[in-house]
């Protein structure tokens, strides 16, 4: 397979280009079979993993941006599988309105309470999740660690991919699961579904304030940060320095190009063992290339197009 037009970071198409797919679809060689969306999407590096997965495994197909609105998701969804598309991942703000815009919805999908995985097969839309399963293999490449033998907090539990990472860490039976959300309201709720589901014993919500995150995590092994505080310079920091030590487990799941977030640089300096959120976006494209071609993905060939993004 020969590339003979790739797109290059930040070009997009919009939700009308889409809508007007046979205008546009000849500006892609390979032929665009697969996307992400969002609103915004120019930012996304997903293509830049993706593309030499297919390339690598002489799949003749791209996959590109398109920047589609709130409330048009269904709609783009339907317009996907009538232009042959294989399969779609869908980020911030639409996980949410996926859901209803699927055929098939995956359990744990709806378990997770959200949708970034979408697959097209014989004209049909089946919904899945890769946040969960996700982080628990960055979990295990990163520390060697399991979720289940792990006392995890998680900053931001009240958001999409907060409560993900929630469920699926209760559904994995970890020993003790605390949440943390400036809204407390809203962590509480993603407490009382989890009760409800079972798996962990152990579910408490902490106030956000640094003596009461001092006092939790003396008694956590993995701290999550699944809020997008760190991706800015001047972002406020998120947990007191002296309240991390050398045996913790920091998982940020943002990433900054070129540099460490606030929080990994302060665990860092403790000694302790990080990770940020390339590896979680890594295995979560190596989850959808798993749902759309039923094969083991090309991992290695994707960490590299992704640590080359990173750099540009």
């Amino acid at each position: 397979m020969v590339l003979r037009h790739v797109w290059g970071v930040g070009d997009f198409l919009s939700f009308e280009d889409l809508m007007g797919w046979n205008a546009v679809a000849g500006r892609f060689t390979p032929p665009g079979r697969l996307a992400v969306i969002g609103d915004p999407i120019g930012h996304s590096r997903s293509p830049q993993m993706h593309n030499p997965a297919l390339q690598a495994c002489g799949i003749d197909a791209q996959y590109i941006r398109v920047q589609v609105p709130v409330g048009h998701v269904a709609e783009a969804f339907r317009q996907f599988a009538k232009c042959g598309f294989l399969g779609v991942n869908i980020t911030i703000p639409h996980k949410f309105e996926a859901l209803d815009a699927v055929d098939e919805l995956d359990p744990l999908a709806r378990q997770l309470g959200a949708v970034n995985t979408l697959a097209i097969r014989d004209g049909k839309l089946h919904g899945y999740n890769s946040d969960g399963p996700g982080f628990l293999r960055s979990v295990k490449e990163a520390f060697g660690a399991e979720v289940k033998d792990l006392r995890v907090l998680i900053l931001g539990a009240g958001g999409g991919a907060g409560r993900a990472v929630a469920v699926q860490s209760a559904l994995s039976g970890c020993q003790k699961l605390q949440l943390v959300n400036r809204s407390q309201a809203k962590a509480e709720t993603v407490a009382s579904e989890i009760q409800a589901l079972g798996g962990c014993p152990d579910v408490k919500v902490v106030p956000w304030n640094d003596d009461a995150l001092r006092e939790s995590l003396a008694n956590t092994d993995l701290i999550v940060n699944a809020t997008s505080l760190g991706m800015k310079p001047n972002d406020s920091k998120l947990l007191p320095a002296d309240a991390l030590h050398a045996r913790h487990l920091v998982f940020d799941m943002v990433y900054r190009a070129g540099g460490e977030t606030p929080l990994l640089a302060d665990a860092r300096q403790a000694g302790a063992r990080t990770v940020d959120g390339l590896t979680l976006l890594l295995h979560q494209g190596g989850i959808s290339f798993e749902h759309w071609f039923d094969r083991p993905a090309p991992l290695e060939v994707m960490r590299a197009g992704l640590q080359k993004a990173v750099m540009e």
